[in-house]
């Protein structure tokens, strides 16, 4: 499967996840490149930036990253609280992840 492909695919999958989340008006641009030290960061004004090393990685780590980013967008706290961790968690479990 192509490079190309692969980032379209990661792109809907980070699109399905942000509807499921309630997150898709907040989200305004998905970016995909390289990055050094992290799987993805996500921005307030709704950046979204993945790691291109994501498209080598299995699906359900994929979504565990999307997730957690997403669900930062979400709370627009930029906090690891327990209450975070949990919906985080809450939203693997519901669709068969984690």
């Amino acid at each position: 499967m192509s490079e190309d492909v692969m980032r379209d695919i990661l792109i809907a999958e980070v699109w399905t996840w942000a509807r499921r989340i309630g997150v898709e008006d907040r989200l305004k641009e998905i970016h995909v490149r390289p990055m050094k030290r992290k799987w993805a960061s996500v921005s307030t004004r709704g950046r979204l930036t993945l790691n291109s090393d994501l498209l080598k990685q299995p699906a359900r780590f994929r979504h565990e990253v999307i997730v957690h980013e997403l669900v930062h967008l979400k709370l627009m706290d930029g906090k690891h609280t327990k209450f975070f961790n949990l919906l985080v968690k809450a939203y693997l479990s519901k669709y068969g992840i984690g």
